[in-house]
């Protein structure tokens, strides 16, 4: 098959770093357990690793050319695995901020490479939107086979236990073969060295700040920015919702975590069909409408429960099974915004539009994880999640104010 060693390589570096980005929500909890610090010191974890993201991206983004794409994905590599050694040698919670510092910083690097890389190894678009859907669907098994890795590792029986830190010699030994086989894929770059004169940080910032003048983009970045939100509060915080509220044991916790990545996989690929059917405005205003009401009907029963009543799976209560459903409602939209706006631009503002959206994804990110932690700190689990309907209504409102401008935008403007 062609350029097959190029796409398996891929493929596992995107295994490898959705598994260790997505990590945070289970790190939060282990380090509220483990270093017995509060739920809103443990939620700067997010910060470290959606700001990295977005500062390196944007910094680094114009040189990745330059200095080479299977380079940029293998310097990425070793950086996660020393990050990975270094929080079992060094454990803390500085370790874990390093650690994610450390994991955005690399994932900006291989994100930028891995677009880029498709670009060079398909022909036609029919074929790049393959190995795209490919990609983002891999990236979303590594966010799910995380959460049964740690699992393994979380024991039940002693919460302080530093069994847990001894995933990372997995995580470790996952990137090392990611880095060996990435090492003798041979890739030709030499059409993008050709170009490389044209990268420059200040071409790539003058580009992005251009976009931002067009009320289409503004309102555009700004529903991105309250999607991620969203998204990333409750991932960074189920498993503590979990462990707190239902009164799961630490593996299960964690563990059942998986059915919200997969729910958000499975309604990514589902709401392909859905769009071809319906608008893709109708297929995200009825998602929202979904979630919402999937928050409103699960939350009152999860009080209540008693503390040591749950022992094992067939223990966990309806709540713990649905709650992680809302993935399946809030998967199809993030995809199906991007490519509202990325299918309207010329080729040569997409590379600037995609620097925007990394960049306010990540401090999307950031702003929910920050919130929810400080209302679960300072409230309760139920009230912190309650919360979600209120940035869910504001998406909901905002959609129909973008789809507005949207069906107005001439492509001459731009």
């Amino acid at each position: 098959m062609r350029n097959f060693k190029v796409k398996l390589s891929l493929y596992i570096n995107y295994f490898v770093i959705g598994l260790m980005l997505n990590s945070v929500g289970i790190v939060i909890l282990q380090v509220i357990i483990h270093y017995n610090v509060s739920e809103g010191a443990a939620s700067v974890l997010e910060a470290f690793k959606d700001l990295s993201i977005a500062i390196f991206s944007f910094l680094l983004a114009s040189y990745i050319p330059k200095f080479g794409y299977k380079r940029s994905m293998l310097t990425a590599l070793l950086v996660v695995t020393a990050a990975s050694l270094g929080m079992r040698f060094f454990d803390g919670f500085l370790m874990s901020k390093i650690l994610f510092a450390a994991t955005g910083f690399s994932f900006g690097l291989i994100k930028v490479s891995a677009y880029s890389t498709v670009g060079l190894i398909t022909e036609n678009s029919d074929e790049h939107a393959s190995v795209m859907s490919v990609l983002e669907g891999i990236f979303q098994v590594g966010v799910l086979s995380g959460y049964w890795i740690f699992g393994f590792f979380i024991g039940d029986g002693d919460p302080g236990s530093e069994g847990w830190l001894n995933t990372y010699w997995v995580l470790a030994v996952l990137c090392l073969i990611a880095f060996f086989n990435l090492l003798t894929v041979k890739l030709d770059e030499s059409e993008v060295r050709k170009e490389e004169e044209k990268f420059s940080i200040i071409h790539e910032f003058v580009e992005m700040i251009a976009l931002i003048r067009f009320p289409l983009v503004l309102v555009f970045i700004f529903s991105a920015f309250i999607y991620v939100l969203i998204e990333q509060s409750i991932q960074t915080w189920l498993p503590t919702f979990n462990k707190s509220i239902l009164q799961l044991p630490n593996s299960i916790s964690v563990q059942i975590v998986s059915i919200f990545a997969g729910a958000i996989a499975f309604g990514r690929i589902a709401s392909g069909y859905f769009i071809k059917k319906f608008s893709w405005m109708k297929v995200l205003t009825t998602v929202i409408l979904c979630a919402m009401l999937l928050v409103v009907l699960v939350l009152p029963i999860t009080s209540g429960i008693k503390v040591g009543s749950i022992n094992n799976w067939m223990e966990v209560p309806l709540a713990g099974f649905l709650l992680p459903m809302i993935g399946l409602f809030l998967g199809p939209i993030y995809p199906a915004l991007n490519s509202s706006i990325l299918s309207i631009l010329p080729k040569h503002r997409q590379s600037a539009m995609s620097g925007l959206i990394v960049i306010f994804s990540a401090l999307g990110g950031t702003t929910g994880s920050l919130i929810t932690g400080y209302i679960f700190g300072h409230f309760s689990g139920q009230t912190a999640f309650y919360f979600s309907l209120v940035p869910m209504g504001v998406l909901f409102a905002v959609l129909f104010f973008y789809s507005n401008i949207r069906k107005k935008f001439k492509f001459e403007e731009f």
